[in-house]
């Protein structure tokens, strides 16, 4: 590779405007394909087969109407006082025209709603009022019915009486009849006797008249009572539908959409696709809608569900970062060419990069931080490997070297070097994808492209950069001081690394025990790591998001900003029995850390019941996530099935849930890699070992510092933290792959100088010292030129940005400074020579990748012409290698 490198150097110095055009080309061509190709960018971040996404699938199948994403409008008044009427009438129109944006299926006018709620609640009231009233109608009837059924048995004992009475007539004229025929005088009697019995007919038929009438009575006696149970029936049914409808109020009576005092208003606005998948442009096109209300006074703000925007790709923070950068580069290089040209290549290699990932967002759905991840890396090794190539070169053209000569040799040694330290990026940051989260591989491949353009172009136009420049890269003292050195013979240049010492071991020791200790410190918040998204009041406190998130936390609770959706499935298609979905509401209010529950409504075929329920706490919050597991474990009333989460917010618990359970499988492989790769460079077991363990010790250590700014909130004020919360879910999984190439970086530039001045025949203890000696500056001027570019995005107006921006800086700081440039040495120290020990069995099997390029080195030795003194000056200070007298 070394060999190659050379010649491609050589080769792109000879035709150093050709290679620059050609990259200019494609520099275009990315931007003609951006303008082609490019799509728009998602905010959403999810995760396939997660159970909020199930659940989503679910409602899109068997209950559409509940499966459409929502957004949240907040009104208020500028200076805190009602909302009047006037203005209400006002706002209810303008609110409704955003049901003309495409994408948005309806709002919900919270004024026009809290009325009809109002109505509700006053008809549900007059009407127990009523059913207390028919009731007691009912009772009076019954008394009535019953005072009626006790007369008509009066009736009907009298009426038994006189029949008793004419039955006891009836008896005697029979009695007097048959006497008056045994006497032989019934002639005589029969008159008087037939008068009597005449009477008694009379008297039958009367009373047989008067029981047919007692009958009738009694009939319609009956008749009433049975009407009058029919009307208590129906009574009682309505009674239960109206506390049932009593309950259901109560459990949501919190869900407020205007402000008790009448400050503020929530509108909710209903979206025909998924929460996941709605447009940027439809939530655009809401917030240009609804963006200034018509009313004077009164306010408009969006939640994080509309307003959550697309991060800007460069903004101020950036660019101050670029700027320490060149400053960092000026008082290292000493020239305005030399510290222009890494900035430039950089550049460069960054827009063909983000212009390229950005080519595809239209057919590939990307998220709106992975081009920003791309550019923050992309920029930082671009400065960075055209630094260490330009550097050498420098250095090279210093000691006597060719311009064309040395600009070869540069690219064959420290381009080997950079092409071996890119891959190793490269890897960590494909090895995403092993991680089974979509759009996290995607993250990956894009910064891994970007990546792999910054190596192509710090190998190809850094070198033909470097021609065009010519001596020029050298400041007009350093191109003095050359020309004197070569016009007096026997002028040597003085090695870099003749005054190095070895340290002392007591040294050695305070060194590894402080720092690893410093370090161990600064890991703890770690233990308290907790995953999640932001939220509103993650933002900027002058954001949309921000204000909206603090005005319904004042006005109408935390738990609003982060609403659940349940959703149960319920047998015989009972989800639209009343009942049911009172039993599985109070079961819902139930539970603890739920201040409100509201039935949203039930499938076609009432098979599924689905519920919004407010938690006690906002969308990050540990009792929301606890919540959340709770009611997934919790079974559904009368049946064997368990419920089903939906929402924003269990969606951002989900995709933490897995990212976290992905983590320690990436993170095992990338110290697998990270042992096998430092291995085959440094051809040891003792310097991977170490160099592993400093990665995690950074790496925890990054982490534990953003655990205790953005999660605990220290030094908030500083960092522009204006609510503590959770750590962003996706970031240590990104801060594994990105440290990890980081670091591995600058382990080589650091590590292969001891490693040559070691196999060159140096004491072990010495080659250390020389190593660290050859390579501290420019690692120490990368490392800050890194820390600056990623520090500019500490910054940025992104509440995602900002926490991946301070995690790669500090972790840069912490991995450069603490761990490869004081724990390493140490270690590499106390070990001596055991610290280059490897098997003879492992040595054969390992191939010889020659990082450092000594052997091209000797294949290509350095030959002064024209000016020998100035050869052998330049000879000495490059400390040309004789036999290699160690493996």
């Amino acid at each position: 590779m070394a060999e190659i490198l050379f010649r491609l150097g050589r080769l792109a110095a000879r035709r150093a405007r050709l290679v620059v055009a050609a990259w200019v080309a494609v520099l275009a061509l990315a931007g003609v394909a951006f303008a082609v190709g490019g799509g728009t960018l998602t905010t959403a971040l999810t995760i396939p087969n997660t159970p909020t996404a199930e659940v989503t699938e679910q409602l899109e199948e068997e209950f559409p109407s509940a499966a459409g994403g929502t957004g949240t409008v907040v009104l208020s008044t500028e200076d805190g006082s009602e909302i009047t009427q006037a203005q209400r009438d006002e706002l209810s129109p303008w609110l409704a025209g955003v049901t003309e944006v495409d994408g948005v299926e309806g709002v919900i006018d919270p004024f026009q709603t809290e009325a009809e709620r109002a109505e509700q609640q006053q008809a549900l009231e007059d009407g127990l009022a009523q059913i207390e009233d028919g009731r007691a109608q009912i009772e009076q009837g019954r008394a009535q019915i019953d005072d009626g059924a006790a007369q008509l048995e009066d009736g009907r004992a009298q009426l038994d009486a006189a029949r008793a009475e004419l039955e006891q007539g009836q008896a005697a004229i029979d009695a007097a009849r048959e006497q008056a025929e045994a006497a032989g005088a019934f002639d005589l009697a029969a008159p008087q006797l037939d008068a009597q019995q005449a009477e008694v007919d009379a008297g039958l038929a009367q009373l047989d008249a008067q029981q047919t009438a007692l009958e009738a009575q009694e009939a319609e006696l009956e008749a009433g009572r049975a009407e009058l149970e029919e009307q208590a029936t129906m009574l009682e049914e309505q009674a239960t539908e109206a506390e049932l409808g009593a309950q259901l109020l109560e459990g949501a009576a919190e869900i407020r959409l205007v402000s008790e005092d009448g400050s503020a208003a929530i509108a909710n606005l209903s979206f025909s696709e998924s929460q996941f998948e709605i447009t940027q442009e439809t939530k655009d096109e809401v917030m240009e809608v609804l963006g200034d209300p018509p009313v004077d006074g009164v306010e408009s703000s969006f939640g994080a569900d509309i307003a959550t925007a697309t991060p800007e790709i460069l903004g101020v923070g950036e660019a101050v970062g670029v700027v320490v950068a060149a400053i960092v580069l000026l008082v290292m290089l000493g020239t305005l060419i030399g510290a222009g040209l890494p900035i430039l290549t950089a550049l460069v290699g960054v827009g063909i990069g983000a212009l390229g990932a950005l080519s595809l967002s239209g057919v590939v759905e990307m998220v709106s931080v992975t081009p920003v991840l791309g550019l923050m890396l992309g920029l930082a090794v671009g400065i960075d490997y055209s630094l260490f190539i330009v550097n050498r070169h420098r250095r090279q053209l210093k000691q006597g070297y060719d311009v064309e000569e040395s600009i070869g040799l540069a690219n064959g040694t420290s381009g080997n070097a950079v092409v071996f330290a890119g891959a190793t990026v490269l890897i960590a940051l494909l090895g995403l994808n092993i991680t089974g989260i979509p759009f996290l591989g995607l993250m990956g491949t894009v910064a891994a492209f970007c990546v792999a353009v910054a190596v192509m172009i710090a190998v190809t136009m850094t070198p033909a950069l470097l021609s065009l420049v010519g001596p020029r890269i050298l400041s007009t003292k350093e191109r003095a001081a050359l020309h004197g050195a070569a016009a007096t013979p026997g002028a040597a240049a003085p090695s870099p690394v003749a005054a190095a010492r070895p340290m002392s071991t007591t040294s050695a020791v305070a060194r590894v025990v402080l720092g690893a200790a410093a370090l161990v410190v600064i890991a703890l918040p770690a233990l308290d790591l907790r995953l999640g998204l932001p939220d509103g009041s993650s933002e900027p406190s002058d954001s949309t998001q921000y204000q909206a998130y603090e005005t319904v936390t004042e006005k109408f609770g935390d738990g609003q900003n982060g609403t659940l959706l349940a959703v149960a499935e319920v047998a015989d298609g009972a989800g639209e029995d009343l009942s049911t979905q009172v039993a599985i509401a109070q079961q819902l209010f139930s539970q603890d850390d739920v201040v409100a529950v509201a039935p949203v409504g039930a499938s076609e075929d009432g098979g599924l019941v689905a519920f919004q329920v407010v938690p006690a706490e906002g969308p990050t919050s540990e009792s929301t996530e606890q919540l959340v597991t709770d009611l997934r474990e919790l079974d559904v009333v009368d049946g064997d099935a368990t419920f089903g989460i939906a929402g924003a917010a269990s969606g951002s618990i989900d995709v933490s849930q897995a990212l976290a359970d992905a983590l320690p499988t990436y993170l095992a492989v990338v110290v697998g890699l990270s042992m096998v790769i430092l291995m085959l460079v440094f051809r040891s077991i003792y310097v991977p070992v170490i160099a592993t363990l400093g990665f995690i010790l950074s790496f925890f250590a990054a982490l534990g510092g953003v655990v205790a700014i953005y999660q605990w909130g220290w030094l908030g004020g500083v960092f522009g933290v204006e609510s503590p919360g959770p750590v962003l879910n996706f970031l240590p999984t990104i801060l594994v792959g990105i440290l990890f190439g980081l670091a591995m970086d600058y382990m080589l530039f650091l590590g292969t100088g001891m490693r040559e001045a070691y196999a060159h025949g140096a004491p072990a203890r010495l080659a250390v010292a020389q190593g660290f000696r050859a390579g501290r500056a420019v690692v120490t001027a990368a490392a800050i030129i890194m820390i600056s570019v990623f520090g500019g995005f500490i910054f940025a107006h992104s509440a995602m940005i900002r926490p991946i921006g301070f995690a790669l800086a500090f972790g840069v700081l912490v991995d450069a400074f603490v761990v490869r440039m004081l724990l390493i040495p140490a270690l590499m120290h106390l070990a001596g020579d055991k610290a280059w020990w490897l098997p003879r069995w492992l040595d054969r099997i390992l191939p010889d990748v020659d990082v450092e390029g000594a052997k091209l080195e000797r294949r290509h030795p350095h030959v002064e012409v024209e000016h020998p003194a100035a050869s052998s000056a330049g000879e000495t200070a490059a400390s040309q290698p004789g036999p290699v007298t160690r493996g």
